[in-house]
């Protein structure tokens, strides 16, 4: 147990670049202290003791704000970055050195008994506020964006994000696990090809009733699509488009 609340310790200052020395990270860091109050709980629980393990991660959870149930299973070199919010159940698995952020919950989906948490593994990151339900296997380097909510299996070297989280597929690149901002926005490009596609069907209508225009009796009055003025009903939509095509990033 010792060698791995070392490797926990070890893990923070690899990744967190706040942590500048060993008293911050044991007295201000509560992913560190919940994973120390886990480790006792668990290894009392496996004991047979009733209980005081409950008692522990209760106390723990009113001191961190972070909820780990001593039944869970996590890895060595785990690192819980802030962790306000986050709850861990009590069939989780967590494989070595994932890395959890604030309002994580890797939780079940109904009452059933047995395993009905998630299985996590090896090198996982799971952004704020993901959270990842039911008894599902997330595979190996898989990376979960911020507030995406995942209920089926993952293969191993994904990215998942949205809600509910869809897998996105990072081929050969190797991302840092702290850079977010590379994560792929699946729902912001297939608006952009929808706008894509809007944009080009209007233009062959236009073009059709160009060319209808041109061929129309002289007698017949056909207006065409840019003689007709724009509502400013349009207009507000054409601006709501376009402020949302800024702020996604498109």
């Amino acid at each position: 147990m010792f060698k791995t609340l070392a490797a926990d310790f070890r893990i923070i200052f690899e990744r967190d670049p706040a942590a500048r020395n060993p008293l911050e990270v044991l007295f201000c860091y509560p992913g560190l202290q919940a994973l120390v109050f886990y480790r006792f709980a668990h290894w009392l629980k496996n004991l047979g003791l009733p209980f005081i393990p409950r008692l522990i991660s209760h106390i723990a959870r009113f001191l961190t704000g972070i909820e780990i149930h001593p039944g869970a299973t996590i890895g060595t070199g785990v690192f819980i970055d802030h962790g306000m919010g986050v709850v861990i159940g009590e069939t989780a698995i967590i494989g070595d050195y994932a890395l959890i952020y604030q309002g994580v919950t890797l939780g079940g989906t109904g009452k059933q008994s047995g395993k009905r948490h998630p299985t996590v593994g090896e090198n996982v990151v799971v952004g704020a506020g993901a959270k990842v339900l039911g008894n599902i296997h997330i595979g190996n380097n898989v990376r979960i964006g911020a507030g995406s909510v995942v209920l089926r299996d993952v293969p191993s070297d994904c990215t998942v994000v949205g809600i509910p989280g869809r897998i996105v597929y990072r081929s050969g690149v190797r991302v840092n696990p702290l850079e977010h901002g590379q994560l792929p926005d699946s729902e912001a490009a297939v608006i952009r090809a929808l706008l894509d596609r809007i944009d080009s069907l209007e233009e062959q209508l236009q073009t059709m009733q160009t060319q209808i225009y041109a061929l129309s009796p002289a007698h017949v009055s056909v207006r065409r699509t840019h003689d007709l003025p724009i509502s400013p009903k349009c207009l507000l939509k054409d601006r709501e488009i376009q402020e949302f095509l800024g702020g996604s990033g498109i």
